[in-house]
């Protein structure tokens, strides 16, 4: 019998693009197998008028994905992991990440060269709270306001005029032919990455043996550290939709070393700090990075963030 994978994906062309990779890098891995894609719509992309924490956070992209799986009507689905929540649903397991892409945020502006360059009160569009929170921290001045849509519908509106400048994934234009769209690259020290930014992961059923197998040819080790070490910094700390957090792990020799941020959407309290320590304790130091958060205040913080109505 002839190896069939389905992948689930949505139909955005970033995701059609993340999709058809994993499926080239299947076909490369499993001469023969037959691959095919199955589209969808998510409720995250069918929203587009409120700012995702207030309709249920970016789990809203991979839902009816992991759906298909459960009924048997896709054998994996193709993820960018920032869009995976820390906790997986029962059943579910993420069985490759691919090899890292660039994990920076990107600044666009037809306006303005660099980020410092903005004036007092220029208006940014971003969808992410983490980004938001990091960008009032550095600048109280700024105003900031919601932007959604898939990568050209937010181009589009920059270039209209809508905005001072935007913030979006450097990955994602580049997957897509859009680096020259770049006006500066954010350095992740100013602007420290989403856990998961510029991963792409697979996810399968849990007890799908032929889809783990199959699919394990395409893991890449290093992003897989990494991916553990922030997914196990999020995951301990709990946070809501409304919660900004950033996790940033970079892997040296058999040494990681992770960044980690929990704030409030304003910006006004900001606690970070970085943990590092050998691969293959990866998950262990991402919870030991987010104890240190908790205790130093970041526990009060998300606390008053998750009685926030989502």
């Amino acid at each position: 019998m002839s190896q069939r994978i389905r992948i689930a994906t949505r139909e955005s062309r970033l995701a059609l693009w993340q999709a058809e990779h994993v499926a080239e890098r299947l076909r490369e891995a499993h001469p023969g197998a037959e691959i095919s894609l199955v589209p969808m719509t998510t409720k995250g992309d069918q929203i587009l008028d409120r700012a995702l924490a207030l309709v249920g956070g970016k789990g809203l992209f991979i839902k009816e994905l992991e759906q298909a799986l459960i009924e048997d009507r896709a054998d994996i689905a193709v993820h960018s992991m920032k869009d995976v929540p820390a906790e997986l649903p029962p059943g579910m397991a993420l069985v490759a990440m691919l090899e890292r892409a660039d994990p920076r945020d990107a600044f666009l502006s037809h306006r303005y060269g660099r980020f410092g360059d903005l004036p007092q009160g220029a208006l940014v569009g971003t969808s992410s709270q983490r980004r938001q929170c990091q960008l009032r921290h550095a600048r109280p001045d700024l105003r900031t306001e919601t932007l959604r849509g898939n990568v050209e519908t937010r181009l589009r509106k920059l270039a209209e005029g809508q905005y001072d400048a935007i913030i979006l994934a450097a990955a994602g234009l580049k997957r897509l032919g859009l680096e020259d769209r770049i006006t500066e690259f954010l350095d992740p020290q100013a602007s420290v990455p989403a856990v998961g930014q510029g991963i792409v992961g697979i996810e399968c059923r849990s007890d799908d043996a032929t889809a783990q197998e199959l699919c394990g040819a395409l893991h890449h080790r290093g992003s897989g550290i990494c991916v553990a070490a922030e997914r196990a910094f999020a995951r301990r700390l709990e946070g809501s939709c409304q919660s900004p957090i950033a996790g940033y792990a970079v892997l040296e020799g058999e040494t990681v070393r992770l960044e980690g941020l929990v704030g409030s959407p304003d910006g006004r309290q900001v606690f970070r700090d970085t943990i590092a320590g050998h691969a293959e304790e990866a998950e262990r130091l991402g919870t030991n990075l987010a104890e240190r958060l908790l205790a130093r205040g970041a526990d009060r913080l998300l606390d008053q963030l998750r009685q926030v109505p989502d």
